[in-house]
């Protein structure tokens, strides 16, 4: 599915491609920076309408999933212009997955927890 989406991101860039960036690694920070900005659209709703509202109120949740979307497409964007596949994705996730499964977090973040009492 996901080399699915790559390839929708794709053909929307090539739809737009002379008014969009370049789909080069030197402009992947573009991405990056708008995929930032669609994530702070995304705090202010959770700001203003609460989780609660984005859980249970159909219009909240329809406008929270469409800044996630937008989120998601700059991160497609991202992988898209440094030439990472979706295969590597999927690798690199299932990898970090397993590590993660094994991880002590309490023991990891414990220490930034009583750091954090202090304020």
């Amino acid at each position: 599915m996901i080399s699915e989406l790559m390839e929708m991101q794709r053909a929307l860039w090539e739809r737009h491609k002379d008014t969009w960036y370049p789909m080069e690694p030197e402009y992947a920070h573009y991405s990056m920076l708008y995929m930032f900005e669609e994530l702070g659209e995304c705090i202010a709703l959770i700001k203003k309408c609460g989780e609660q509202e984005i859980a249970r109120d159909p219009a909240v949740r329809s406008a929270f999933v469409t800044e996630m979307s937008d989120v998601f497409m700059y991160y497609l964007d991202t992988l898209l212009r440094f030439g990472i596949t979706a295969e590597e994705l999927t690798d690199a996730y299932a990898k970090k997955h397993e590590f993660n499964k094994k991880r002590d977090y309490q023991t990891e973040y414990g220490a930034i927890k009583e750091i954090l009492k202090a304020f």
